[in-house]
């Protein structure tokens, strides 16, 4: 029997979680962590990122926001990596004591029986574990093709 699982990380940020939920809500925030974007990060919405050179943008259909704690995405179009149509990205945001909260990051369909899992796995960790929680606690962020990304790749290409 084939089981999958599905891509899930959490992290502690330093940060309330009002802060988390606009970084994955506005098209500011969401390009200054992950990539450029245009459209609304609204309920209803949709969000074009141009991921990929000479290749339509990645469109995302904004299923959810509930302030200060959801926000769930649908793939809608993906011409780079196919699989992804029909995945389900989903941002789950706890307070906690303090000025912090936990950020729970599923790909709902991301799973072992995609060829890129391991790939987008460790893209996910980087764009999520590091790039949006340093941009939510004040840092710059290290969004995709950003000099910090870049050199990520190409560490994990020698390893």
């Amino acid at each position: 029997m084939i089981t999958t699982t599905d891509y899930r990380t959490s992290v502690r940020v330093n940060a309330s979680a009002d802060v988390v939920f606009d970084a994955v809500t506005t098209v500011d925030a969401l390009a200054a962590w992950w990539s450029p974007v245009t459209g609304s990060g609204k309920a209803g919405g949709d969000l074009r990122f141009p991921m990929v050179d000479d290749q339509p943008p990645l469109l995302i259909h904004v299923d959810e926001t509930s302030r200060p704690t959801t926000v769930r995405w649908t793939v809608v179009e993906c011409t780079f990596m196919e699989d992804w149509v029909g995945t389900r990205p989903t941002f789950m945001i706890t307070p906690l004591d303090g000025d912090a909260c936990e950020l729970t990051f599923e790909h709902l369909g991301l799973n072992d029986e995609l060829e890129c899992k391991d790939m987008c796995s460790r893209s996910w960790n980087h764009f999520v574990r590091t790039s949006l929680r340093e941009l939510a606690e004040g840092g710059p962020g290290a969004p995709n093709r950003s000099p910090r990304d870049l050199a990520r790749r190409a560490a994990e290409e020698r390893a």
